[in-house]
């Protein structure tokens, strides 16, 4: 088995504005790790949250390439590439509700997730994982902001995706409900799961294993 899931090799992103074209990454080169916390740390505007969605497999390079478990992904074309987030990788929003299906309880938005991935699973089970055993029947609304992201990556978990990618997991969370979700990230990595984060939450960063540096686009250094 790889010793990494992603590969970057001079990764760039360039984006149209009226005032000419922007670049969002400047030719990133790293190795991603198969299991701990990745933490990509940086202020707003370092290009994080865009390396993010390159990794998701939500948005394309404009140059470099991007190996996934070592299959490189730019001649993927749109359904392969949506096979592959379907059936291994599970994102995570910053803003709890983002993340779930507000018509449905909790049992069910873990029943949904695990469907569109073709699988099965069992709620009470991931749910007593996550340490909210006892809410399957409960409305997304009477969850915390906290609970509502542990949610977020038990529907990941119900996915069966081995990795999870997270942009800013609390940066919308009081402090209690961010302890919650550095709890869960630890969990997940305890249990050999690749998480990679995005954030400036400085509790969050030093929990990451690895931490990749960003400032205007440009990877400034990995720890």
């Amino acid at each position: 088995m790889r010793d990494t899931v992603f590969e970057l090799d001079r990764i760039g992103v360039d984006y149209p504005t009226p005032a000419g074209t922007v670049t969002g990454l400047h030719d990133v080169t790293i190795a991603v790790p198969r299991s701990g916390i990745t933490v990509f740390a940086g202020p707003s505007g370092s290009g994080k949250s865009t390396l993010l969605r390159v990794l998701g497999l939500f948005e394309r390079p404009a140059r470099g390439t991007l190996r996934f478990d070592g299959t490189d992904t730019g001649p993927l074309r749109h359904p392969a590439r949506r096979a592959l987030r379907r059936d291994h990788l599970g994102l995570v929003f910053q803003n709890p509700p983002e993340n779930l299906l507000d018509y449905l309880n909790v049992a069910d938005n873990l029943r949904a997730a695990a469907q569109s991935a073709r699988r099965r699973c069992e709620p009470e089970e991931i749910l007593s994982r996550l340490g909210l055993a006892g809410t399957g029947s409960w409305h997304i609304s009477a969850l915390s902001g906290g609970q509502q992201q542990r949610l977020a990556f038990g529907c990941a978990l119900a996915r069966g995706s081995s990795v999870i990618l997270a942009d800013e997991p609390t940066s919308q969370l009081d402090e209690v409900s961010a302890d919650l979700v550095l709890e869960t990230l630890r969990y997940l990595a305890e249990h050999g799961f690749a998480v990679l984060v995005a954030s400036h939450d400085d509790r969050l960063i030093e929990l990451g294993t690895r931490i990749a540096r960003l400032r205007d686009g440009r990877l400034e250094g990995v720890e």
